[in-house]
This record gives C-alpha cells, sequence and structure tokens, in this order.
C-alpha cells in the first residue's frame, strides 16, 4: 500500500499540503480531481521523486515508478519501437504495438503520429517498464470524446494484464467513474472527498454534487 501521512508541502509562502494523508492500496486505480492549483500535479511529481516535500512521510513508494504526463515526451529522434524498447525488449514491444493497433508504426518517427497514437505509445510505454505503480497527469486531455473513451478502454485493458497500482489525476469526472476504482477531491491542502466507485451513477452524482454545492 502507498501512504501519505500528515503530508506538508509549501512553495515559499503558498501553503500546498498541510498535514495531508491518503493511501492508495496495491493494484487500485485512484482518481485525483480538484480545482486548478489545488495541488493535484504536485502530488504526483513528490510521489515521482522528482519534487521534495516538507514534512510528514511517505510510506510503500516503490523504487521504480511509471510516469505519463500531459505531453507525451516521445524521444523525437527514436522511432516508436525504439522508444518502447527503452523499457522492454524487441519482442515485448512489437507484440504490444501490434496488440494496440500500432504494429505498422513502429518505424515512424513521433512526429509523424496523430494526437490519440502519441497518447497510446505512451500509456504502453508507462506500463511495459517494470514498476508497480503508474502515475497519470491528466493523460485524456484535449481528446474528442470518441477518441477518449477508446483510449480509456485501452488503459483498462492493459491494465488487466499488467495489474498495477495507479494515481491519475484529472479534472473530468465521467473520467474518474469510469476509470478508478476510488476517486477523492483535493482541496485546500487536505482531501476533501474520498469515494468508492462501486455504483458509478452513485459516484459520479457524489462527485458532481460536491463541485456544485461549492459554487452555490
Amino acid at each position: 500500500m502507498l501512504e501519505f501521512k500528515n503530508l506538508k508541502k509549501r512553495y515559499g509562502d503558498l501553503c500546498v499540503y498541510e498535514d495531508f494523508s491518503l493511501s492508495v492500496a496495491e493494484n487500485e486505480t485512484l482518481a485525483v480531481l480538484g480545482d486548478s492549483g489545488a495541488g493535484k500535479t504536485t502530488l504526483l511529481n513528490i510521489a515521482a521523486g522528482l519534487l521534495g516535500y516538507d514534512g510528514g512521510e511517505i510510506s510503500g513508494l516503490p523504487d521504480k515508478v511509471s510516469y505519463v504526463f500531459q505531453s507525451d515526451r516521445l524521444v523525437p529522434h527514436l522511432t516508436v519501437l525504439e522508444n518502447l524498447k527503452l523499457v522492454a525488449g524487441e519482442r515485448e514491444a512489437l507484440s504490444a504495438l501490434e496488440r494496440a493497433g500500432l504494429k505498422d508504426f513502429s518505424a515512424a518517427y513521433p512526429a509523424r503520429l496523430s494526437a490519440g497514437m502519441s497518447r497510446r505509445v505512451a500509456i504502453l510505454r508507462a506500463f511495459l517498464y517494470d514498476a508497480p505503480l503508474v502515475l497519470m497527469d491528466e493523460p485524456f486531455r484535449n481528446l474528442d470524446l470518441t477518441l477518449k473513451y477508446k483510449l480509456m478502454d485501452f488503459y483498462a485493458q492493459l491494465k488487466s494484464e499488467r495489474p498495477k497500482t495507479a494515481l491519475f489525476v484529472t479534472h473530468d469526472i465521467k473520467e474518474a467513474v469510469y476509470l478508478a476504482d476510488r476517486a477523492v477531491i483535493v482541496e485546500k491542502g487536505r482531501v476533501a472527498l474520498d469515494i468508492k466507485i462501486a455504483d458509478k451513477t452513485a459516484a459520479e452524482a457524489s462527485l458532481s454534487n460536491y463541485f456544485l454545492q461549492k459554487k452555490a
């Protein structure tokens, strides 16, 4: 289990987290929602070891972590296959590309890929990497609705084949309910709402009502 306990994080005079606590079960997909500036990406960067923190404890953090950033961050001078070979063997990478419908693009460079293809390669690379924890920062941002749901189904398929603990940030309640086992809303440096997504309709209503009440 990954656990953040009484986490503190400041940027100068700005307090992002004050006694922030959160646990993520093994192989659970946890969606993190909240307003802009709530510290969602900060949480991922701390978990990835890209950012320090000012107090508290983190336990259960593995040595290896995969990260799907908001931008795909594919290596531009490497082909699609070569990008995947950074984290996997050639046979495994080719097999994964075939299952992802990208076999014909194995020799293509990232600049030739559509937005959806680039996202698929980025998500595929994260799952091929031998890491028990995957972090995703708005992985389906700026995609049209049809492509978004295709990629979310692709993610669900990968996770069923390669179970991992996943922590993903989103502003989209429907994304959270569609993909996650659990969702939290972060506000004022703490977890304001924490719900299990057993009933998707009820979970979507609870999350939506929280934000609607804030606006009232």
